[in-house]
This record gives C-alpha cells, structure tokens and sequence, in this order.
C-alpha cells in the first residue's frame, strides 16, 4: 500500500510519500537507543513540563490539525476536533498522574525479612507502536502520552493512509521540547514491521489493528521474548431490557453504532433486544439511524462522513450483500449512494442468522444488526456468541440485572446505561481475540516497565 493522502469524501489523491530507506530506519533506531540512555533519567517533572507544552499546542492548533485527520480518513470535522481536545486532555492527565501511577509502592519487609523492600517501576526502553488510520492522533497519543511519562521512548509506525497525522506526532513532540530521539514516526509500510520489531534496540510493542495484523506481532515478539499489548477488533453488544428508557436508548444507540463513521472497534455493532420491547425499540432505532445526515465531512452539520477508503466501503457493500441474500431484513439504508466519494448509509439489518457473515465478522462501517432475545439469559447468550470480547453496552435500571450483566458480559470494559468510551481515567483494553493488556489509567504506563522487586537487608 502507498504512504499517501487519498480524500475519502473525493477518492482524489493529495499527497504522496517516499518510504524511509533502511538507512533512514537505521539513523531512528540508533537514535532511539542513544535517547533513552539520557531519557531514562529526566525527572517526572521535566516530561510533565514537556507534556504539558505538547498539550498547549495541540490547543492552539486544534483547527488545522482537525482538518488534516478529516483530509486523510474521513471523519467529521466536528468529531476530528474532539479528537484533539481528547488528546490535549491525555497529555494533561499523565503529566499530573504519572509520578504517583508510577511511585514506589512500599512492601511488608518484615514478612520477607528485610530493612526495607519495595516495589519500582523502571522504563524498558524504545516501544515501537503501530497504530491504525481510525483514530489517528488518539490512538497513537493513548500509547504516547503514558509511554513517554514513565521515561520510554516511542517509535510510531502509523498506518500508511495517514501519513501527515503521523509525522505531525513527532514534530509536535519535538516542539514541545522532547529530547532528540524520544519520539519518531518511521514512514514505513507493513511488510518493514518484522525487521525492526526483531531489532535488539527494540524492547517492546503495542499494536491496535485487526486480528490477523495482531497474531503476527505477537508470534514475532513471542519469538524474541519482548512484550506486546494488543488491541484488536471488536463486535460490541448493545444489549436492552424491559425497564430501559428506550427513546434514549435508541438515540445513544445511534450514536455509538455511527462513532467515526461507524469505524470504530469499540463502537456498538451488535443491538439485542428483550422481545417484549423489541418491536418499538426497532421503530425507534431505525428512525434515529436513517435521520443522521450524510455528507461532506467538512460540514459542520454532518454527521456521518465518508468510509476511510474505498476497499472499507466495497468491503462493507459485500458483508450487507451476503445478509440481505441469506434473508436479513433492511430497514434502512443497503446501498451506497451514486456520488464521489466512499460513503455508506446508516443502515440496520434485522433477522440475522447464524449464516450470514455479520454475524460473525466485524463491521466496520455504518451497519447495526438487530437480535430478539427472549430473556436476560438470551440476552447475554447472543452477546457472548463471538470470538470478541472488546466493550459491551447494557441498558437496565434493574440493580439486579445490571449486576448479572456486569458480571457474565465477556468483555474487557462494561457500559451500563451509555456507550463505551476511552477515557484516560479508564483503563481500556479486551479479552478473547479482541486482545491483551490495559492502556490508560494506571495500567497504561505499567505495561511497559519493568516492574522492579528491591529488597534491601
């Protein structure tokens, strides 16, 4: 794949690329190695004073860098816009938490007969993050932020369709004072990602993409014994019940299946519905999901923007056009419109079989699939019945069942009455084939340190 800018609401190509040359690579890996010999060792109070300044200009650019995220993937301006106050916020959090996420945590020293014995946590050294075009500045910031406050340095390699994003990473970085070294975009494709994660100067990865991308990053890193965070797709449930306000939760219904033009791993894609409600929330939802505006994506009054490239959309038309030749219902949308451009409707399916590939297979586009359950049990059944295990949606005002629900939905993070989210003051991360490891909060930075036991007699 090209390292390029292709305008998802045109198809036209913007700008183009030159992948580094292994020398360039070369150059960034000793220069990665070289900074987190003197990296390691700056106080939580520089890189606080540094995070700080890359969240001031974040702020102070958040138009133009909004722009360039709408330009190359597609999502709203409104939304791009959100996406960096989101990321300014990251870097403000970590800069106030980190030291104490990452303090000394005294141990029982006389159980272990020592003077004195406590736990520290200690940087590993260059993470290389690869990171996918959704969520472009946060995803690769959610990794950053944390990353460079406990003393790591990073190097992104970013999908190849956000090229500008990715480069704007780094220098954003360097501008707000970051040593040389401590944080660098490599502008290569997929196929370099194997030689530089076995690369010695390499100690660790993270990686947020797709199943098949996740399985060869953690085989090459289980190979060289290095840690990996994974964080993959995603087909979350959106379950309601009886006592739920329904009107409401066929709004936010909406709005969590249309997150980034539906292109988002923690977005509800899956809505199961309790049989005595079923029928009005369908009503309901459907009417919320075709009354979304579709158009160009800078238009403030847009809410459902063009997919990210033309391979998504046309993979979206096949998995609608699989259901709807097995039987699915269409109760709205089905059918990209005639215009340039790689847009999709809002679109809800409804009678979904076990054989249709949305059942089982992620979609990631402006589809929600529609199930009847005859009860909690049915419920939480269909739920259950994926190979993934990211986020989960409930909606109930029953005590009892919202702790039936939080305890037997199979997922890394449970939402009752709302939408999942990634905050920083959350940890963020799934289960099953939906991956390992926790980024944000506290466990964010944790997962790359060495988690240093001192006894001292």
């Amino acid at each position: 794949m090209a390292i390029a800018t292709v305008n998802p609401a045109t198809g036209e190509t913007v700008k183009t690329f030159d992948e580094m040359s292994e020398a360039d690579v070369e150059r960034s890996l000793a220069a990665a190695a070289t900074a987190f010999e003197s990296y390691r060792l700056t106080s939580f109070a520089e890189r606080a004073g540094w995070m700080l300044r890359a969240a001031e200009i974040l702020d102070d650019e958040r138009e133009p860098v909004a722009a360039m995220m709408t330009t190359e993937m597609g999502k709203t301006l409104v939304a791009a816009r959100q996406e960096v106050a989101k990321c300014a916020t990251a870097c403000r959090y970590y800069a106030e938490h980190a030291e104490a996420f990452l303090a000394d945590e005294p141990a029982d020293a006389e159980a272990v007969s020592a003077r004195r014995a406590y736990v520290k946590y200690q940087p590993l050294g260059p993470v290389l993050a690869i990171m996918p075009w959704n969520f472009p500045l946060w995803q690769a910031m959610r990794f950053a932020a944390p990353a460079l406050m406990a003393g790591n340095v990073g190097l992104l390699k970013h999908a190849s369709n956000v090229p500008q994003t990715a480069l704007f990473m780094q220098d954003l970085f360097a501008r707000a004072g970051f040593p040389v070294g401590a944080f660098q975009t490599l502008l290569v494709g997929s196929a370099r990602v194997e030689a530089i994660l076995r690369d010695p100067r390499v100690v660790a990865a993270t990686l947020t993409g797709s199943g098949p991308a996740g399985q060869s990053v953690a085989a090459i890193a289980g190979s060289e014994i290095k840690k990996v965070v994974l964080e993959l797709g995603g087909s979350d449930p959106f379950v309601v019940l009886p006592s739920a306000d329904l009107d409401e939760a066929a709004r936010v219904a909406a709005t969590a299946r249309l997150i980034n033009n539906g292109q988002s791993c923690i977005a509800a894609k899956r809505f199961i519905v309790h049989e005595r409600v079923y029928d009005e929330f369908e009503r309901l939802f459907a009417e919320q999901m075709s009354s979304r505006t579709v158009g160009d994506p800078m238009d403030e009054l847009t809410e459902v923007g063009p997919l990210a490239s033309e391979q998504q959309r046309d993979d979206v038309e096949r998995l609608v056009a699989d259901a709807v030749a097995l039987g699915a219902r269409v109760l709205c949308g089905g059918a990209a419109p005639d215009r340039p451009g790689f847009y999709y409707p809002p679109t809800v399916l409804a009678g979904i079989t076990p054989d249709m590939r949305v059942h089982q297979e992620e979609v990631f586009g402006p589809v929600a699939t529609l199930y009847r359950a005859a009860d909690l049990d049915a419920a939480i059944e269909i739920a259950n019945g994926t190979e993934f295990g990211l986020g989960a949606n409930a909606w109930t005002t029953d005590p009892q069942e919202q702790d039936r629900l939080i305890r037997d939905l199979t997922a890394g993070m449970v939402f009752i009455n709302g939408n999942v989210t990634s905050y920083p003051q959350l940890p963020f991360g799934g289960v099953k084939t939906s991956g390992h490891g926790r980024e944000l909060y506290s466990q964010g930075p944790r997962e790359f340190c060495n988690i240093k036991t001192v006894w001292i007699g």
